[in-house]
Protein backbone atom coordinates (compact mmCIF):
# COMPACT_ATOMS: atom_id res chain seq x y z
CA UNK A 1 0.00 0.00 0.00
CA UNK A 2 2.73 2.59 0.91
CA UNK A 3 4.76 1.90 -2.61
CA UNK A 4 1.23 3.52 -4.47
CA UNK A 5 1.49 6.74 -5.21
CA UNK A 6 -1.22 9.28 -3.81
CA UNK A 7 -3.98 9.52 -6.07
CA UNK A 8 -5.67 13.38 -6.16
CA UNK A 9 -9.04 13.57 -6.46
CA UNK A 10 -9.09 17.75 -5.81
CA UNK A 11 -6.66 19.77 -7.23
CA UNK A 12 -6.78 23.55 -6.55
CA UNK A 13 -4.53 25.87 -8.23
CA UNK A 14 -4.20 29.52 -7.66
CA UNK A 15 -7.22 30.06 -6.25
CA UNK A 16 -7.98 33.50 -5.27
CA UNK A 17 -11.15 34.61 -3.30
CA UNK A 18 -12.07 38.47 -3.58
CA UNK A 19 -15.42 40.13 -2.57
CA UNK A 20 -15.02 43.85 -4.56
CA UNK A 21 -11.97 45.70 -3.11
CA UNK A 22 -11.54 43.14 -0.28
CA UNK A 23 -8.75 39.90 -0.98
CA UNK A 24 -9.72 37.07 1.21
CA UNK A 25 -6.72 34.68 0.21
CA UNK A 26 -4.72 34.61 -3.24
CA UNK A 27 -2.79 31.93 -4.85
CA UNK A 28 -3.53 29.07 -2.29
CA UNK A 29 -2.71 25.37 -3.92
CA UNK A 30 -2.79 22.26 -2.89
CA UNK A 31 -4.48 18.69 -3.30
CA UNK A 32 -6.51 16.38 -1.50
CA UNK A 33 -5.76 12.74 -2.19
CA UNK A 34 -7.95 9.77 -2.31
CA UNK A 35 -9.26 8.35 1.16
CA UNK A 36 -7.43 11.25 3.38
CA UNK A 37 -9.05 13.44 5.63
CA UNK A 38 -7.34 16.91 4.93
CA UNK A 39 -8.19 19.58 7.48
CA UNK A 40 -8.03 23.24 6.80
CA UNK A 41 -7.26 25.33 9.96
CA UNK A 42 -6.40 29.02 10.78
CA UNK A 43 -7.47 31.76 13.05
CA UNK A 44 -11.05 33.79 12.43
CA UNK A 45 -11.10 35.56 9.51
CA UNK A 46 -8.73 34.06 7.32
CA UNK A 47 -10.94 32.10 5.00
CA UNK A 48 -11.61 28.64 6.20
CA UNK A 49 -15.19 28.46 4.75
CA UNK A 50 -15.17 30.76 2.10
CA UNK A 51 -12.33 28.22 0.34
CA UNK A 52 -14.55 25.66 1.56
CA UNK A 53 -17.49 27.14 -0.30
CA UNK A 54 -15.25 27.67 -3.27
CA UNK A 55 -14.74 24.00 -3.36
CA UNK A 56 -17.90 22.68 -3.34
CA UNK A 57 -19.31 25.37 -5.88
CA UNK A 58 -21.20 27.50 -3.84
CA UNK A 59 -18.65 30.59 -4.93
CA UNK A 60 -16.86 31.83 -8.09
CA UNK A 61 -12.94 31.99 -7.89
CA UNK A 62 -11.79 35.60 -8.48
CA UNK A 63 -9.21 33.38 -10.16
CA UNK A 64 -7.77 30.15 -10.22
CA UNK A 65 -9.55 26.53 -10.78
CA UNK A 66 -11.40 24.02 -8.37
CA UNK A 67 -10.91 20.56 -10.16
CA UNK A 68 -12.77 17.94 -8.60
CA UNK A 69 -12.38 14.09 -10.37
CA UNK A 70 -11.60 15.45 -13.55
CA UNK A 71 -14.07 18.36 -13.23
CA UNK A 72 -13.56 21.90 -13.37
CA UNK A 73 -16.41 23.05 -10.63
CA UNK A 74 -16.80 26.41 -12.25
CA UNK A 75 -16.28 25.49 -15.68
CA UNK A 76 -17.90 21.73 -16.20
CA UNK A 77 -21.12 21.34 -18.03
CA UNK A 78 -24.22 20.59 -16.31
CA UNK A 79 -24.30 16.94 -16.78
CA UNK A 80 -20.67 16.76 -15.34
CA UNK A 81 -21.51 18.80 -12.30
CA UNK A 82 -25.13 17.02 -11.41
CA UNK A 83 -22.51 13.88 -11.10
CA UNK A 84 -20.12 15.50 -9.59
CA UNK A 85 -22.57 16.87 -7.03
CA UNK A 86 -24.21 13.95 -6.23
CA UNK A 87 -20.91 12.18 -5.47
CA UNK A 88 -20.09 15.07 -2.83
CA UNK A 89 -21.52 14.95 0.80
CA UNK A 90 -21.40 18.45 2.89
CA UNK A 91 -21.60 19.04 6.71
CA UNK A 92 -22.75 22.39 7.23
CA UNK A 93 -22.02 23.98 10.84
CA UNK A 94 -25.32 24.26 11.76
CA UNK A 95 -26.32 20.65 10.49
CA UNK A 96 -28.80 22.47 8.65
CA UNK A 97 -31.58 19.69 9.50
CA UNK A 98 -35.56 20.98 8.06
CA UNK A 99 -37.41 21.69 11.26
CA UNK A 100 -40.37 20.66 10.17
CA UNK A 101 -39.20 17.05 8.82
CA UNK A 102 -38.21 14.36 10.74
CA UNK A 103 -34.37 13.15 11.37
CA UNK A 104 -35.64 10.39 8.72
CA UNK A 105 -37.45 12.69 6.37
CA UNK A 106 -34.54 14.91 6.41
CA UNK A 107 -31.84 11.82 5.48
CA UNK A 108 -34.32 10.41 2.62
CA UNK A 109 -34.19 14.32 1.12
CA UNK A 110 -31.54 13.47 -1.05
CA UNK A 111 -32.53 10.46 -2.33
CA UNK A 112 -36.07 11.36 -3.07
CA UNK A 113 -34.31 14.30 -5.69
CA UNK A 114 -31.83 12.59 -6.99
CA UNK A 115 -33.06 9.24 -7.74
CA UNK A 116 -35.80 6.56 -8.65
CA UNK A 117 -35.84 4.57 -6.12
CA UNK A 118 -38.80 2.63 -4.50
CA UNK A 119 -40.33 4.15 -0.93
CA UNK A 120 -39.07 0.46 0.57
CA UNK A 121 -35.78 1.19 -0.52
CA UNK A 122 -35.45 4.44 0.66
CA UNK A 123 -36.73 3.72 4.11
CA UNK A 124 -34.15 0.92 4.30
CA UNK A 125 -31.23 3.33 3.19
CA UNK A 126 -32.63 5.88 5.72
CA UNK A 127 -32.44 3.21 8.31
CA UNK A 128 -29.49 2.27 7.87
CA UNK A 129 -27.98 5.48 7.61
CA UNK A 130 -28.90 6.42 11.05
CA UNK A 131 -27.76 3.42 12.34
CA UNK A 132 -24.17 4.17 10.81
CA UNK A 133 -24.39 7.27 13.28
CA UNK A 134 -25.68 5.92 16.39
CA UNK A 135 -29.55 6.78 15.72
CA UNK A 136 -31.20 4.03 15.21
CA UNK A 137 -34.83 4.60 16.80
CA UNK A 138 -34.67 8.06 16.43
CA UNK A 139 -36.17 7.83 12.80
CA UNK A 140 -39.25 10.10 13.81
CA UNK A 141 -38.28 12.61 15.80
CA UNK A 142 -37.69 16.25 15.06
CA UNK A 143 -35.14 17.92 15.02
CA UNK A 144 -35.80 20.46 18.12
CA UNK A 145 -36.30 17.10 19.67
CA UNK A 146 -32.32 15.78 20.17
CA UNK A 147 -29.95 17.12 21.15
CA UNK A 148 -26.95 18.90 19.32
CA UNK A 149 -24.59 16.43 18.99
CA UNK A 150 -27.59 14.15 17.40
CA UNK A 151 -28.13 17.38 14.99
CA UNK A 152 -25.17 17.25 13.69
CA UNK A 153 -24.71 13.08 13.65
CA UNK A 154 -28.27 13.34 11.53
CA UNK A 155 -27.01 16.34 8.93
CA UNK A 156 -23.77 13.50 8.81
CA UNK A 157 -26.44 10.93 7.85
CA UNK A 158 -27.83 13.00 4.97
CA UNK A 159 -24.19 14.31 4.12
CA UNK A 160 -24.07 10.30 3.39
CA UNK A 161 -27.44 9.67 1.80
CA UNK A 162 -26.27 9.23 -1.61
CA UNK A 163 -22.91 7.24 -0.75
CA UNK A 164 -20.55 10.13 -1.81
CA UNK A 165 -16.93 9.45 -2.42
CA UNK A 166 -15.98 12.93 -0.75
CA UNK A 167 -17.26 14.91 2.52
CA UNK A 168 -17.19 18.36 3.37
CA UNK A 169 -17.50 19.61 7.08
CA UNK A 170 -17.58 23.24 7.96
CA UNK A 171 -16.92 23.12 11.74
CA UNK A 172 -18.10 20.12 12.53
CA UNK A 173 -17.15 20.52 15.85
CA UNK A 174 -18.64 23.78 16.84
CA UNK A 175 -21.28 24.26 19.70
CA UNK A 176 -20.64 21.21 20.66
CA UNK A 177 -19.87 20.17 24.51
CA UNK A 178 -16.31 18.42 24.69
CA UNK A 179 -17.20 14.80 24.92
CA UNK A 180 -20.16 14.73 22.26
CA UNK A 181 -17.20 16.98 19.87
CA UNK A 182 -15.02 14.09 20.86
CA UNK A 183 -17.44 11.57 19.65
CA UNK A 184 -18.07 13.00 16.33
CA UNK A 185 -14.46 12.98 15.33
CA UNK A 186 -14.32 9.39 16.24
CA UNK A 187 -17.41 8.94 13.81
CA UNK A 188 -15.68 11.08 11.08
CA UNK A 189 -12.24 8.44 11.73
CA UNK A 190 -14.18 5.25 11.39
CA UNK A 191 -16.69 6.31 8.51
CA UNK A 192 -12.92 7.12 6.80
CA UNK A 193 -11.66 4.09 8.30
CA UNK A 194 -14.55 2.26 6.85
CA UNK A 195 -15.51 3.57 3.72
CA UNK A 196 -12.31 5.14 2.86
CA UNK A 197 -14.29 8.43 1.94
CA UNK A 198 -12.36 11.50 1.33
CA UNK A 199 -12.81 14.27 3.67
CA UNK A 200 -11.94 18.12 3.94
CA UNK A 201 -13.02 19.50 7.41
CA UNK A 202 -12.78 23.27 8.26
CA UNK A 203 -11.71 23.50 11.89
CA UNK A 204 -9.83 25.52 14.59
CA UNK A 205 -10.20 23.15 17.45
CA UNK A 206 -6.88 21.61 17.89
CA UNK A 207 -8.22 18.39 19.54
CA UNK A 208 -9.96 18.13 16.51
CA UNK A 209 -7.04 18.29 14.44
CA UNK A 210 -4.46 16.13 16.09
CA UNK A 211 -7.45 13.54 16.42
CA UNK A 212 -8.76 13.17 12.89
CA UNK A 213 -6.49 14.96 10.55
CA UNK A 214 -4.03 12.93 8.20
CA UNK A 215 -2.63 16.78 6.92
CA UNK A 216 -3.66 20.02 6.99
CA UNK A 217 -3.04 23.24 5.33
CA UNK A 218 -3.43 26.69 7.40
CA UNK A 219 -4.29 30.12 6.49
CA UNK A 220 -3.36 33.18 7.79
CA UNK A 221 -5.37 36.40 7.56
CA UNK A 222 -2.56 38.46 7.39
CA UNK A 223 -0.99 36.90 4.65
CA UNK A 224 -3.76 36.27 2.87
CA UNK A 225 -3.33 32.73 2.15
CA UNK A 226 -1.58 29.66 2.52
CA UNK A 227 1.23 29.90 4.99
CA UNK A 228 1.77 26.07 5.61
CA UNK A 229 0.80 22.35 4.76
CA UNK A 230 1.35 18.76 6.38
CA UNK A 231 1.37 16.61 9.58
CA UNK A 232 -0.23 18.42 12.39
CA UNK A 233 2.46 16.74 14.84
CA UNK A 234 5.38 17.30 12.24
CA UNK A 235 4.22 21.97 12.37
CA UNK A 236 3.67 21.78 16.14
CA UNK A 237 6.98 20.27 16.33
CA UNK A 238 9.40 21.49 13.94
CA UNK A 239 7.73 24.68 11.91
CA UNK A 240 9.57 27.49 12.26
CA UNK A 241 6.96 30.02 11.36
CA UNK A 242 6.33 31.54 14.09
CA UNK A 243 2.03 32.13 13.49
CA UNK A 244 2.41 28.18 12.64
CA UNK A 245 3.73 27.59 16.24
CA UNK A 246 1.80 29.91 17.89
CA UNK A 247 -1.40 28.28 16.68
CA UNK A 248 -0.26 24.82 17.77
CA UNK A 249 0.79 25.87 20.98
CA UNK A 250 -2.01 28.38 22.04
CA UNK A 251 0.24 31.18 22.25
CA UNK A 252 -0.85 34.62 21.83
CA UNK A 253 0.64 36.47 18.81
CA UNK A 254 1.74 39.32 21.00
CA UNK A 255 2.49 39.24 24.36
CA UNK A 256 2.23 42.04 26.33
CA UNK A 257 5.26 43.18 27.82
CA UNK A 258 3.39 44.81 30.64
CA UNK A 259 0.07 43.09 31.91
CA UNK A 260 -0.65 45.40 34.92
CA UNK A 261 0.36 48.59 33.33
Amino acid sequence: MSSLEPTPVIEVAGLTARFGDNTIFENVTFQVNRGEILVVLGGSGCGKSTLLKHLIGLYRPYSGKVIINGVDVNTGDEKELAKLRQGMGVLFQSGALFGSMTLAENVALPLTEYTHLSEEAIDLIVKMKLGLVDLAGYENHLPEEVSGGMKKRAGLARAMALDPSILFFDEPSAGLDPITAVELDLLIKDINAGLGTTMVVVTHELESIFTIADRVIMLDKGAKGMIAMGDPRELKEHSTDPRVVNFFNRRPAHEREDRHG
